[in-house]
């Protein structure tokens, strides 16, 4: 069977990888489900480890097939299969380039352990001298040059770090594009860009990041998990070609509405600088500088609010 390109196909993405052409994708981008008993419409989330593992190694094997050789593969992971799969992938042939952590808001509440709020994103290549990566496309002006006029600054901009922070709102300096802990917030239900039909949906503006700095325009995209079609959208918008698949019939069909919606040169959804969209600690909104509410709803009736004990 051959799939043609700008569309998203109703497949099975090992069976498919398989069928298309070896050395036939310049970017690949892949958000598996985790095996976290998530529920899909068709998919089912909660396997055998093993099972997952050998699962994962097969479609992982069929990206690195279908990719050229100066290819680059993407791959996001949670917490739990996080270093297994890197090992797949780097067994298979993969060469790693970065780790990105994914911090985001909105992240898992939980209760016996550290609130979840990151994903990782593994940054493969097949070759690691031959590569694409934009690195114009994502650097900013450095500290040397906007603090402190060092002349020895690099005049393309600053070098990676590491950071950690408990609110990137709070710190203008930190979590810029050229970092590897990249802030977006994810795409909660109450966002516009939410398409909705699908749960775990990526930020737009996170895959442009990957997208522009990992091929160039006219280049063909591929997103083996397809589900809310963020990649291929994002792809689209920015003038590559994309191919995606898909088990879920219905998913397939609602992203193709939505594909059809978008055309190339469309902005991306979300904000460029998520950490302007929220105010700083300083800035924000406090309970005592919030008038109270003289009445309350209650049983469908307004009734006088009962004042507080120490009031």
């Amino acid at each position: 069977m051959s799939y043609d390109c700008d569309a998203i196909h109703h497949a099975d993405c090992i069976t498919a990888l398989a069928e298309l052409p070896a050395g036939s994708v310049d970017l690949a981008f892949a958000d598996p489900p985790f095996n976290i008993g998530y529920e899909y419409d068709v998919y089912d989330d909660d396997r055998e480890r093993d099972t997952y593992l050998d699962w994962s190694r097969k479609w992982i094997a069929g990206v690195h097939r279908v990719l050229k050789d100066d290819g680059t593969f993407w791959l996001a992971i949670g917490d739990e299969y996080a270093a297994e799969l890197k090992l797949a992938s780097q067994a298979i042939g993969f060469h790693t380039r970065s780790w990105v952590v994914w911090y985001y808001t909105f992240g898992v509440n939980c209760t016996k352990k550290f609130s979840r709020s990151h994903a990782h994103l593994f940054h493969f290549v097949k070759d690691p001298r031959r590569f694409t990566f934009n690195d114009e496309a994502i650097r900013v002006p450095s500290a040397r040059q906007l603090v402190y006029g060092d002349r020895r600054a690099n005049p393309r901009g600053r070098l990676p770090d590491d950071t950690w922070i408990l609110r990137p709102h709070d710190c203008s300096d930190g979590f810029r594009p050229d970092e590897d802990t990249w802030y977006f917030p994810r795409v909660a239900g109450t966002f516009k860009e939410r398409a909705g039909f699908h749960g775990c949906q990526m930020p737009e503006q996170l895959l442009g990041r990957i997208i522009r700095s990992c091929s160039h325009p006219g280049e063909l995209v591929l997103d083996p998990f397809a589900g809310s079609s963020t990649t291929l959208a994002v792809a689209k918008k920015l003038g590559r070609r994309w191919l995606g698949f898909d088990v879920s019939e219905d998913y397939v069909r609602r992203g193709r509405e939505r594909l059809n919606a978008i055309g190339p040169g469309d902005a991306l959804d979300g904000a460029p600088e998520p950490l302007v969209s929220a105010p700083t600690t300083e800035n924000g909104k406090r309970l005592e500088d919030k008038p109270r509410r003289r009445f309350v709803r209650r049983n469908g009736e307004s009734v006088p609010r009962l004042p507080l004990s120490d009031d």
